[in-house]
């Protein structure tokens, strides 16, 4: 496996052990929608939580959250929903990040909650 790969994955427990910790019920994870890929589907109270993590080994190249382009944020709005449709749930969707920053000194969580949503 690519040191990428496994470094997003590290990422993705770390994140769902942080919103295990605060009291996110997890619903699914890596869920699919065609080529699409929802990190963390997660609920609290009467919400529903897509989470997108991003991982990144230094902010080098800029805060991991940076990279959650406008073409991810529509997929990502596409596959939720989908899985709303799926589930047939009737809830209040936001939309956050998780950025990481990982590596042998240095851990870094940044939850950021309602980080985009569909335009209103």
């Amino acid at each position: 496996m690519a040191d990428h790969n496994e470094l997003g994955e590290k990422g993705e427990e770390i994140a769902l052990q942080h919103l295990e910790k605060n009291g996110f019920e997890i619903l699914d994870t890596n869920w699919r929608f065609g080529k699409d890929e929802i990190d963390i589907i997660a609920r609290k109270s009467d919400e529903l939580i897509i989470v997108e993590v991003k991982t990144r080994i230094n902010e080098y190249f800029g805060d991991p959250e940076e990279f959650v382009s406008t073409g991810k944020q529509k997929r990502l709005i596409k596959a939720a929903n989908a899985y709303i449709e799926e589930k047939d749930l009737d809830l209040e969707t936001r939309f956050d990040v998780i950025a990481i920053i990982l590596n042998s000194k240095y851990q870094k969580i940044n939850h950021i909650e309602e980080a985009f949503g569909p335009q209103w």
